[in-house]
């Protein structure tokens, strides 16, 4: 299967999941919908659903053409991935997702979707520190940990030195 195939049905399934079809299963066991009118919320949703779609879409593309991989943890990148928006931080990916799903809460004013988007922000927390941190420390030992040294988790910051 081709590396852009490989990428595109993981988006489908993992993120098309987490920031599609989850918040739209929310939705529609609460009765949330959108009446059709466009005002503030909805104005400010837009571009931030936008960013978190192109911040997906650049990381994906940093792991496809630097790391020659996928996201997922059975086809991970054969090289320590730290250009492009991972300069700036360690989980851009996540962020982007968690963008579209914030701006699903904003749109609906729903407290439910926000209850989802803390849940699902805990999740990734936790599988990162649990999971993730711990398997790029042993696959790219002292560069991970001068990464991490240089490179927030969650907050961006300054460049990462090339």
């Amino acid at each position: 299967m081709t590396l852009f195939l490989k990428n595109l049905l993981f988006t489908l399934i993992v993120p098309g999941t987490m920031a599609v079809w989850l918040p739209k299963v929310v939705r529609e066991s609460n009765g949330i919908a959108w009446d059709g009118a466009w005002s503030a919320p909805q104005l400010l949703a837009v571009p931030i659903g936008i960013v978190g779609v192109a911040i997906y879409l650049r990381c994906l593309w940093d792991f496809a053409h630097r790391g020659r991989a996928t996201p997922a943890p059975i086809d991970p990148p054969q090289v320590l991935v730290v250009e492009g928006l991972y300069r700036y931080v360690r989980n851009p990916m996540y962020l982007g997702v968690l963008l579209v799903i914030l701006a699903q809460v904003i749109w609906f004013q729903s407290p439910a979707l926000g209850i989802y988007f803390g849940a699902f922000w805990l999740f990734v927390h936790t599988f990162v520190l649990l999971h993730e941190e711990p398997a790029l420390r042993r696959r790219f030992d002292g560069a991970y940990v001068a990464y991490c040294r240089a490179v927030h988790r969650w907050i961006p910051g300054r460049a990462y030195p090339q």
